[in-house]
């Protein structure tokens, strides 16, 4: 009875195909079949999952030559007096630049751009 539900289901080719499909001198059932291996979805996730990784990975920057531009790109605090440049990150680096290299001025003077932050 329940091969004949699981036969409803199936296209009349796949009926046709399931009448003579046998393996080993088992005949295969819908059944069979179904639990059959599914193909390269678990190969496809991981692949897909490593990508993913990899790519955000690159995004990040990353050290070296790989993420020298992204590391430059954003060189925004430039000291008015020397002309120093720090990336906008670093404030903290900016700060100490002003106490050791302009002790006379304070950190709005150097850096106004970062002044307001």
């Amino acid at each position: 009875r329940q091969r004949a539900e699981d036969r409803r289901d199936l296209n009349s080719s796949d009926q046709r195909w399931l009448r003579h499909a046998h393996v080993g001198g088992v005949a295969l059932t819908p059944t069979l079949v179904a639990a059959m291996g599914g193909g390269n979805a678990q190969k496809t996730a991981m692949s897909r999952a490593k990508n993913m990784a990899k790519a955000k990975a690159e995004a990040a920057g990353g050290g070296g030559a790989a993420g020298k531009a992204q590391r430059t790109a954003a060189m925004d605090l430039k000291c008015s007096i020397c002309m120093q440049c720090f990336p906008n990150t670093q404030v903290k680096a900016a700060q100490a630049h002003v106490e050791s290299k302009h002790p006379k001025s304070d950190f709005a003077t150097c850096f106004p751009m970062a002044a307001s932050a």
